[in-house]
């Protein structure tokens, strides 16, 4: 157990280094708060373009665009408080998640998610409307 919470600490360690690089050198507006997995990717082509507010956990293997090098594009991505970005999503270019949002895993976001919404697939449909999240995009008991 002991060595188990080393590893964890390590990690929020290289989790907090790599949010200082992509904020300090490479621009991007990722608040404090935000919790991402190492394995997050995040557009480094239009890096200005990356904003994740307050409270929003980005799990691991998620990629968040800034840019589309087929229609030369470059645009911001937002994505909102206290959401839930689930592993191996991509969101698009361009793309606003209103807070409160969750993202299902394997989703690929092509366009605008409303306010506390759950959404889900490839592209991602909206599963449910006016859901109740708390910090991190937990689920409010009902």
């Amino acid at each position: 157990m002991r060595s188990l919470n080393q590893f964890l600490k390590l990690q929020r360690f290289l989790v907090s280094l790599k949010r200082f690089f992509y904020v300090r050198f490479w621009g991007m507006d990722i608040h404090p708060t935000v919790v991402f997995s190492l394995s997050a990717k995040f557009d480094k082509t239009y890096p200005k373009g990356i904003h994740i507010n307050e409270y929003t956990y980005v799990a691991f293997d998620v990629a968040i665009l800034a840019h589309d090098m087929t229609r030369a594009l470059k645009c911001d991505t937002v994505i909102g408080r206290n959401c839930f970005i689930g592993a191996r999503s991509i969101i698009l270019p361009g793309v606003k998640i209103g807070d409160g949002c969750v993202i299902g895993a394997g989703s690929v976001v092509t366009k605008d998610v409303p306010p506390h919404t759950a959404v889900a697939g490839n592209p991602a449909r909206i599963l449910r409307q006016n859901i109740s999240v708390g910090q991190f995009g937990k689920f409010h008991a009902t």
